[in-house]
């Protein structure tokens, strides 16, 4: 282990003791906002913002794909239907085998506006599902906590999100219920999007710590998202989702068990997520900070001792039950030098993320990434990126201590990974991102798995 690896552990375990603000934090933090909100708004008639184009084409799109004018049709009648192509290859040495692997996502929605279709002032309807393919490098090769692709899953065709969407006071309040994701909302950073690996958007804390990953691709589930937006500025997040998109799965892949996201489950404890966000500066070196935090209502075990306070390495028994699981994150991004001239905000970008959970329940009580961005720089490729940044997940102390008890010739401590992406857009809508990715203890320090040094390639095609 080399001298900045050993620091970083050290800084890890300092800052976990973040956990500690963890155990009731949501809680609070989400009454006293749900207490705001009445303060919030201006009254005001309902305008839906259903993102129907007057062409029926997606602005971003790659190709103007329309036959017979069916999709200028539709929109005329308050109805958008388009989609995504994305295909990667990538190859690894390292890990627990080597090998290269193809994987592919097609992306389909439909928007629809009903008030354009004599329906319903202010209200928005949104479906779309995946037709997933190719082989998982994460699954077959590394096995990291940090995915190596944002889209890799299993093999399925199925549904994402279908939900209904009202929007009030002119738009400073949306309402949202359905089948739905929280990756796509909770707990991003504008920088993070730049990389492929999953971990930038919902990190390997939340994916781990939440029953079958949570709410968040490819497994979706019945919720309610409440966004408030009082002005430019500051934006409030509220959701409340069923805690588990496949509870009682008796298979180790909740994939499996919700194979095509038909199963709108209300069986969990509820999760309860909030976020709020600041931007400010956005003319000169913008900045947008976030605060945000979830709780999960459910029952949760101890990851070292069972009830009577032994431990579960030597006893064998159930982890002692625990009531409730949360946690705390913030997230900044900012501009530090802005391209002369730019009207996007675009130029070179700092980014972080930090994240901790309670460390007796979960696998994971530490999570920090972040990185610098460069973009707009190019003359005529204005947007073009280039992305690099660094992301560690801690282990709890409780799950190497699990593994100490067991006596395994190398305890679980940490996992950490540094991604370099560029951004090449071929045509809007279309654009080429090669990779390269190097995972420091793939699985969180696990016996007979290298380290692994991946390099691939991404083609993204909107139409």
């Amino acid at each position: 282990m080399t001298i900045w690896q050993i620091a970083l552990c050290d800084l890890a375990r300092r800052l976990s003791s973040i956990r500690r603000l963890a155990s009731n934090c949501l809680k609070a933090l989400g009454a006293g906002l749900l207490l705001a909100i009445g303060t919030l708004f201006d009254p005001g008639s309902a305008k839906a913002d259903c993102e129907i184009t007057d062409t029926g084409i997606p602005v971003d799109a790659a190709f103007n794909v329309d036959p017979g004018g069916v999709r200028r049709g539709l929109a005329h009648a308050g109805i958008d239907i388009g989609g995504l192509y994305v295909g990667e290859a990538f190859g690894n040495s390292g890990g627990f085998r080597q090998g290269a692997t193809y994987d592919g996502a097609l992306w389909m929605f439909l928007n629809s506006d009903l008030k354009k279709m004599g329906l319903w002032k202010g209200l928005c309807f949104h479906a779309d599902a995946y037709q997933i393919h190719g082989r998982s490098i994460t699954a077959n090769d590394i096995g990291s906590l940090m995915p190596v692709s944002n889209y890799g899953a299993d093999p399925a065709t199925r549904l994402s999100e279908l939900w209904f969407e009202q929007h009030l006071f002119n738009d400073q309040l949306a309402v949202r219920i359905g089948q739905l994701t929280a990756d796509t909302e909770f707990a991003l950073s504008i920088g993070g999007a730049w990389f492929l690996n999953g971990t930038w958007g919902w990190s390997s804390l939340l994916a781990s710590d939440m029953p079958s990953g949570g709410p968040a691709y490819p497994l979706a589930t019945p919720g309610v998202r409440v966004a408030i937006t009082p002005n430019d500025k500051t934006s409030l997040l509220i959701g409340v989702y069923n805690g588990d998109p496949a509870p009682d799965c008796a298979s180790s892949d909740p994939q499996v068990c919700n194979s095509d996201g038909l199963d709108f489950s209300l069986d969990a404890p509820p999760l309860l997520m909030v976020e709020g966000a600041y931007k400010y500066n956005q003319d000169r070196l913008a900045g947008t900070l976030k605060l945000g935090g979830w709780n999960n209502f459910g029952t949760f075990e101890d990851q070292r001792f069972d009830s009577g306070g032994g431990l579960i390495a030597v006893t064998g028994n159930p982890g002692k039950p625990i009531d409730n699981d949360c946690g705390l994150y913030g997230i900044i991004d900012q501009l530090i030098w802005r391209v002369p001239g730019s009207e996007d905000p675009v130029g070179v970008g700092v980014f972080a993320r930090v994240m901790g959970a309670p460390q007796d329940q979960n696998l994971i009580d530490f999570y920090f990434d972040g990185g610098v961005t460069f973009t707009g720089m190019i003359r005529g490729r204005p947007n073009d990126g280039l992305a690099i940044g660094f992301a560690y997940t801690g282990i709890s102390d409780s799950v190497h201590g699990y593994d100490v008890d067991l006596g395994e010739p190398v305890a679980r401590n940490y996992e950490a990974l540094i991604e370099i992406c560029y951004t090449y857009q071929v045509k809007p809508g279309w654009t080429v991102q090669p990779d390269f990715q190097y995972i420091f203890q793939p699985g969180g320090n696990v016996a007979g798995v290298d380290d692994a040094a991946v390099l691939g390639a991404r083609t993204s095609i909107s139409f």
